[in-house]
Protein backbone atom coordinates (compact mmCIF):
# COMPACT_ATOMS: atom_id res chain seq x y z
CA UNK A 1 0.00 0.00 0.00
CA UNK A 2 1.48 3.44 -0.70
CA UNK A 3 2.56 4.87 2.33
CA UNK A 4 0.98 8.09 1.93
CA UNK A 5 -2.59 6.51 2.16
CA UNK A 6 -1.28 4.60 5.21
CA UNK A 7 -0.68 7.68 6.72
CA UNK A 8 -3.51 9.08 6.05
CA UNK A 9 -6.18 5.97 6.88
CA UNK A 10 -4.09 5.99 10.10
CA UNK A 11 -4.59 9.71 11.24
CA UNK A 12 -7.90 9.29 10.04
CA UNK A 13 -7.90 6.46 12.75
CA UNK A 14 -6.90 8.74 15.19
CA UNK A 15 -9.46 11.63 14.62
CA UNK A 16 -12.36 8.91 15.06
CA UNK A 17 -11.07 7.33 18.36
CA UNK A 18 -10.73 10.68 19.70
CA UNK A 19 -14.28 11.65 18.35
CA UNK A 20 -16.01 8.47 20.26
CA UNK A 21 -13.64 8.88 23.28
CA UNK A 22 -15.72 12.06 23.64
CA UNK A 23 -19.33 10.21 25.11
CA UNK A 24 -17.08 7.61 26.95
CA UNK A 25 -15.09 10.46 28.67
CA UNK A 26 -17.87 12.96 30.05
CA UNK A 27 -19.42 9.90 31.07
CA UNK A 28 -16.38 8.83 33.44
CA UNK A 29 -15.26 12.32 34.31
CA UNK A 30 -14.29 13.09 36.39
CA UNK A 31 -12.68 10.15 38.55
CA UNK A 32 -9.99 11.76 40.05
CA UNK A 33 -8.34 14.82 41.37
CA UNK A 34 -8.60 18.13 39.44
CA UNK A 35 -5.86 20.61 39.49
CA UNK A 36 -6.62 24.34 39.27
CA UNK A 37 -3.43 26.76 38.04
CA UNK A 38 -3.31 30.05 39.41
CA UNK A 39 -0.08 32.05 38.06
CA UNK A 40 0.10 34.31 41.11
CA UNK A 41 1.47 33.90 44.58
CA UNK A 42 -1.15 32.63 47.49
CA UNK A 43 -3.18 35.51 48.78
CA UNK A 44 -3.98 37.42 46.18
CA UNK A 45 -7.52 37.90 44.76
CA UNK A 46 -6.84 35.34 42.08
CA UNK A 47 -5.88 32.66 44.76
CA UNK A 48 -8.60 33.33 46.63
CA UNK A 49 -11.00 33.31 43.81
CA UNK A 50 -9.46 29.92 42.62
CA UNK A 51 -9.52 28.17 46.54
CA UNK A 52 -13.43 29.78 46.41
CA UNK A 53 -14.48 28.27 43.18
CA UNK A 54 -12.50 25.10 43.64
CA UNK A 55 -14.50 24.13 46.92
CA UNK A 56 -17.96 24.23 45.34
CA UNK A 57 -16.61 22.16 42.50
CA UNK A 58 -15.18 19.71 44.65
CA UNK A 59 -18.74 19.44 45.95
CA UNK A 60 -19.97 19.44 42.41
CA UNK A 61 -18.24 16.84 40.91
CA UNK A 62 -17.44 14.75 43.68
CA UNK A 63 -13.72 14.69 43.57
CA UNK A 64 -10.88 16.62 45.18
CA UNK A 65 -10.00 19.94 43.50
CA UNK A 66 -6.45 21.56 44.55
CA UNK A 67 -5.56 24.36 43.70
CA UNK A 68 -1.29 25.15 42.85
CA UNK A 69 0.12 28.15 42.41
CA UNK A 70 2.98 29.02 39.79
CA UNK A 71 3.88 32.46 40.15
CA UNK A 72 6.28 34.15 37.83
CA UNK A 73 6.96 35.11 33.69
CA UNK A 74 3.63 37.47 33.86
CA UNK A 75 1.64 34.18 34.54
CA UNK A 76 3.38 32.16 31.32
CA UNK A 77 4.49 30.00 33.66
CA UNK A 78 1.25 28.95 34.89
CA UNK A 79 0.13 29.30 30.82
CA UNK A 80 2.59 27.00 29.46
CA UNK A 81 1.77 24.11 32.41
CA UNK A 82 -2.02 24.73 31.01
CA UNK A 83 -0.82 24.46 27.40
CA UNK A 84 1.07 21.47 28.05
CA UNK A 85 -1.09 19.75 30.19
CA UNK A 86 -3.41 16.73 28.30
CA UNK A 87 -6.79 17.65 27.60
CA UNK A 88 -8.51 15.74 29.98
CA UNK A 89 -10.47 18.50 32.09
CA UNK A 90 -8.28 17.21 35.08
CA UNK A 91 -5.82 19.96 34.83
CA UNK A 92 -7.65 24.05 34.05
CA UNK A 93 -6.59 27.59 35.23
CA UNK A 94 -8.15 30.52 36.51
CA UNK A 95 -6.78 33.26 34.41
CA UNK A 96 -6.95 36.64 34.63
CA UNK A 97 -6.44 39.80 31.89
CA UNK A 98 -2.77 38.65 31.61
CA UNK A 99 -4.04 35.59 29.48
CA UNK A 100 -5.59 38.41 26.44
CA UNK A 101 -2.44 40.83 27.22
CA UNK A 102 0.38 38.70 27.53
CA UNK A 103 0.39 37.57 23.46
CA UNK A 104 1.18 41.25 22.33
CA UNK A 105 2.88 42.32 25.58
CA UNK A 106 5.63 40.01 25.00
CA UNK A 107 7.40 38.52 21.76
CA UNK A 108 7.48 36.33 20.14
CA UNK A 109 3.75 35.52 21.41
CA UNK A 110 4.23 32.71 24.25
CA UNK A 111 0.92 31.03 22.86
CA UNK A 112 -1.78 31.56 20.55
CA UNK A 113 -4.82 32.39 22.65
CA UNK A 114 -7.28 30.87 19.52
CA UNK A 115 -5.29 27.68 19.43
CA UNK A 116 -4.09 27.30 22.39
CA UNK A 117 -6.73 27.29 25.19
CA UNK A 118 -10.74 26.18 25.67
CA UNK A 119 -11.94 29.34 27.40
CA UNK A 120 -15.22 27.19 30.09
CA UNK A 121 -16.71 30.14 32.51
CA UNK A 122 -16.17 33.33 33.04
CA UNK A 123 -16.33 33.83 36.97
CA UNK A 124 -15.72 37.77 37.47
CA UNK A 125 -14.31 40.71 37.79
CA UNK A 126 -12.89 43.33 40.17
CA UNK A 127 -12.32 46.61 39.72
CA UNK A 128 -8.85 48.22 39.25
CA UNK A 129 -8.39 51.72 41.66
CA UNK A 130 -6.65 54.95 41.37
CA UNK A 131 -5.62 55.52 45.03
CA UNK A 132 -3.47 57.96 46.67
CA UNK A 133 -1.81 59.11 49.78
CA UNK A 134 -5.08 60.18 52.48
CA UNK A 135 -2.80 63.22 53.29
CA UNK A 136 -2.58 64.66 49.48
CA UNK A 137 -4.48 67.55 48.33
CA UNK A 138 -5.71 65.64 45.27
CA UNK A 139 -8.97 64.26 46.04
CA UNK A 140 -10.36 63.52 42.78
CA UNK A 141 -9.80 62.13 39.39
CA UNK A 142 -10.91 65.58 38.09
CA UNK A 143 -7.89 67.68 39.92
CA UNK A 144 -5.58 64.68 38.77
CA UNK A 145 -6.57 65.69 35.06
CA UNK A 146 -6.76 69.34 35.72
CA UNK A 147 -2.88 69.09 37.06
CA UNK A 148 -1.69 66.74 33.94
CA UNK A 149 -3.39 69.23 31.60
CA UNK A 150 -1.36 72.06 32.91
CA UNK A 151 1.66 70.20 33.72
CA UNK A 152 1.80 66.82 31.81
CA UNK A 153 3.81 63.72 33.47
CA UNK A 154 3.74 65.38 36.71
CA UNK A 155 1.62 63.20 38.48
CA UNK A 156 3.33 59.91 39.49
CA UNK A 157 1.25 56.88 39.77
CA UNK A 158 2.99 52.87 40.96
CA UNK A 159 1.65 49.93 39.31
CA UNK A 160 2.56 46.20 39.87
CA UNK A 161 4.65 46.05 36.72
CA UNK A 162 4.79 47.13 33.41
CA UNK A 163 2.25 44.95 31.33
CA UNK A 164 0.07 44.43 34.78
CA UNK A 165 -3.53 44.73 34.44
CA UNK A 166 -3.64 47.82 36.39
CA UNK A 167 -0.75 49.69 34.58
CA UNK A 168 -2.55 48.77 31.13
CA UNK A 169 -5.96 50.32 32.97
CA UNK A 170 -4.24 53.39 33.99
CA UNK A 171 -3.14 53.84 30.36
CA UNK A 172 -6.38 53.11 28.55
CA UNK A 173 -7.78 55.52 30.94
CA UNK A 174 -4.57 58.37 30.03
CA UNK A 175 -5.65 57.73 26.76
CA UNK A 176 -9.33 58.48 26.63
CA UNK A 177 -8.12 61.54 28.96
CA UNK A 178 -6.12 62.99 26.81
CA UNK A 179 -3.35 62.96 29.62
CA UNK A 180 0.34 62.01 30.59
CA UNK A 181 1.17 60.43 33.79
CA UNK A 182 4.34 59.05 34.69
CA UNK A 183 4.26 55.46 35.33
CA UNK A 184 6.55 53.99 38.19
CA UNK A 185 6.44 50.00 37.75
CA UNK A 186 7.08 47.97 40.78
CA UNK A 187 7.63 44.17 41.20
CA UNK A 188 3.92 43.79 42.63
CA UNK A 189 1.70 45.91 44.00
CA UNK A 190 2.56 45.80 48.01
CA UNK A 191 5.77 48.18 47.46
CA UNK A 192 3.82 51.05 44.78
CA UNK A 193 1.47 50.86 47.57
CA UNK A 194 4.05 50.90 50.34
CA UNK A 195 6.00 54.34 48.30
CA UNK A 196 2.48 56.01 48.02
CA UNK A 197 2.09 56.01 52.06
CA UNK A 198 5.63 56.95 52.18
CA UNK A 199 5.36 59.52 49.74
CA UNK A 200 7.87 59.00 47.07
CA UNK A 201 5.18 58.95 44.40
CA UNK A 202 1.80 60.14 44.48
CA UNK A 203 -1.01 57.78 43.30
CA UNK A 204 -1.12 53.76 42.77
CA UNK A 205 -2.99 51.75 40.45
CA UNK A 206 -3.68 48.47 41.71
CA UNK A 207 -6.79 45.96 42.15
CA UNK A 208 -9.56 47.06 44.71
CA UNK A 209 -8.56 44.06 46.88
CA UNK A 210 -5.20 44.84 47.64
CA UNK A 211 -5.72 48.69 48.75
CA UNK A 212 -8.50 47.76 51.50
CA UNK A 213 -6.03 47.38 54.17
CA UNK A 214 -4.43 50.28 53.58
CA UNK A 215 -8.02 52.65 53.11
CA UNK A 216 -8.99 51.12 55.87
CA UNK A 217 -6.38 52.14 58.71
CA UNK A 218 -6.16 55.94 56.67
CA UNK A 219 -3.48 55.38 54.96
CA UNK A 220 -4.59 55.49 51.49
CA UNK A 221 -8.06 56.79 49.85
CA UNK A 222 -9.35 55.66 46.77
CA UNK A 223 -9.72 58.75 43.89
CA UNK A 224 -11.83 56.38 41.72
CA UNK A 225 -13.03 52.93 40.59
CA UNK A 226 -12.39 52.31 37.32
CA UNK A 227 -15.66 50.36 36.61
CA UNK A 228 -19.11 50.61 35.13
CA UNK A 229 -20.67 51.07 38.81
CA UNK A 230 -19.26 51.96 42.24
CA UNK A 231 -17.47 49.15 44.21
CA UNK A 232 -19.45 47.22 47.13
CA UNK A 233 -16.11 47.71 48.70
CA UNK A 234 -15.46 51.42 48.66
CA UNK A 235 -19.43 52.95 47.82
CA UNK A 236 -18.26 56.59 48.59
CA UNK A 237 -15.46 56.07 45.70
CA UNK A 238 -16.96 57.74 42.25
CA UNK A 239 -16.81 55.57 39.04
CA UNK A 240 -14.50 56.84 36.51
CA UNK A 241 -17.53 57.14 34.20
CA UNK A 242 -18.96 59.17 36.94
CA UNK A 243 -16.07 61.02 37.38
CA UNK A 244 -16.40 62.58 33.64
CA UNK A 245 -15.60 59.49 31.27
CA UNK A 246 -18.97 57.65 30.39
CA UNK A 247 -18.49 54.24 28.91
CA UNK A 248 -15.23 53.57 30.22
CA UNK A 249 -14.60 50.86 32.28
CA UNK A 250 -11.21 48.27 33.31
CA UNK A 251 -11.42 45.79 35.37
CA UNK A 252 -9.84 42.55 36.16
CA UNK A 253 -11.89 39.52 35.04
CA UNK A 254 -11.38 36.01 35.69
CA UNK A 255 -12.23 32.89 33.75
CA UNK A 256 -11.57 29.36 34.23
CA UNK A 257 -10.19 27.75 31.07
CA UNK A 258 -8.68 24.41 30.17
CA UNK A 259 -5.88 23.23 27.32
CA UNK A 260 -6.70 23.63 23.77
CA UNK A 261 -9.45 20.27 22.39
CA UNK A 262 -10.80 19.85 25.66
CA UNK A 263 -13.83 17.86 25.04
CA UNK A 264 -16.73 19.61 24.90
CA UNK A 265 -19.08 16.95 27.22
CA UNK A 266 -16.24 17.87 29.85
CA UNK A 267 -16.04 21.69 28.94
CA UNK A 268 -20.17 21.35 29.15
CA UNK A 269 -19.87 19.64 32.70
CA UNK A 270 -17.70 21.95 34.49
CA UNK A 271 -19.34 25.19 32.84
CA UNK A 272 -21.99 23.66 34.48
CA UNK A 273 -20.35 23.32 38.26
CA UNK A 274 -19.37 26.88 37.80
CA UNK A 275 -22.75 28.50 37.02
CA UNK A 276 -23.57 26.12 40.21
CA UNK A 277 -20.90 27.63 42.35
CA UNK A 278 -21.62 31.38 40.85
CA UNK A 279 -25.12 31.10 42.86
CA UNK A 280 -23.89 30.07 46.05
CA UNK A 281 -24.64 32.91 48.53
CA UNK A 282 -21.11 32.21 50.05
CA UNK A 283 -18.99 32.36 46.49
CA UNK A 284 -20.73 35.80 45.72
CA UNK A 285 -19.79 37.15 49.41
CA UNK A 286 -16.62 35.79 48.68
CA UNK A 287 -15.95 37.43 45.23
CA UNK A 288 -17.95 40.97 46.95
CA UNK A 289 -14.99 40.95 49.78
CA UNK A 290 -12.79 41.37 47.14
CA UNK A 291 -14.10 44.07 45.60
CA UNK A 292 -15.88 42.20 42.75
CA UNK A 293 -18.64 41.04 41.06
CA UNK A 294 -19.41 37.34 39.77
CA UNK A 295 -20.15 37.42 35.95
CA UNK A 296 -21.99 34.17 35.07
CA UNK A 297 -22.82 33.58 31.42
CA UNK A 298 -22.14 30.81 28.76
CA UNK A 299 -18.58 29.79 27.52
CA UNK A 300 -19.45 31.34 24.02
CA UNK A 301 -19.49 35.14 26.09
CA UNK A 302 -16.35 34.36 27.98
CA UNK A 303 -14.86 33.43 24.45
CA UNK A 304 -15.51 36.64 23.36
CA UNK A 305 -14.46 38.64 26.09
CA UNK A 306 -11.49 37.01 25.73
CA UNK A 307 -11.13 37.73 21.73
CA UNK A 308 -11.92 41.37 22.63
CA UNK A 309 -9.75 42.34 25.17
CA UNK A 310 -7.00 40.67 22.78
CA UNK A 311 -7.50 43.14 20.52
CA UNK A 312 -7.85 46.25 22.63
CA UNK A 313 -4.74 45.15 24.58
CA UNK A 314 -3.12 45.01 21.27
CA UNK A 315 -4.03 48.45 20.37
CA UNK A 316 -2.91 49.56 23.93
CA UNK A 317 0.09 48.00 24.14
CA UNK A 318 1.71 49.38 20.57
CA UNK A 319 0.25 52.34 20.41
CA UNK A 320 2.39 53.10 23.92
CA UNK A 321 5.08 50.65 23.24
CA UNK A 322 4.73 49.10 26.69
CA UNK A 323 7.37 46.47 27.20
CA UNK A 324 7.25 43.75 30.25
CA UNK A 325 9.73 43.91 32.71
Amino acid sequence: MNPKNIARRLALAGLLAFAASGPALAQSYPNKTIKIIVGYSPGGAVDIIARAIAEQLQAGLGQTVIVENKPGGGTNIANKALIDSPADGYTLMLAANALAANVSLYQPAPYDLGRDITPVAQVGRVPVVLAANAQTPIASVRDLINQLKAKPESITYGSPGNGATPHLAIELFAHAAGVQFTHVPYKGGAQAMNDVIAGHIQTVAVNALEVLPHTRTGKLKVLAALSEKRSPIYPDAPTIAESGFPGFEASVWYGLIGPRNLPQPVVARLHQEVQKALAVPAVRERLSGAGGEVMPGPSTQFARLLDSEKQRYEKLIRAARITPD
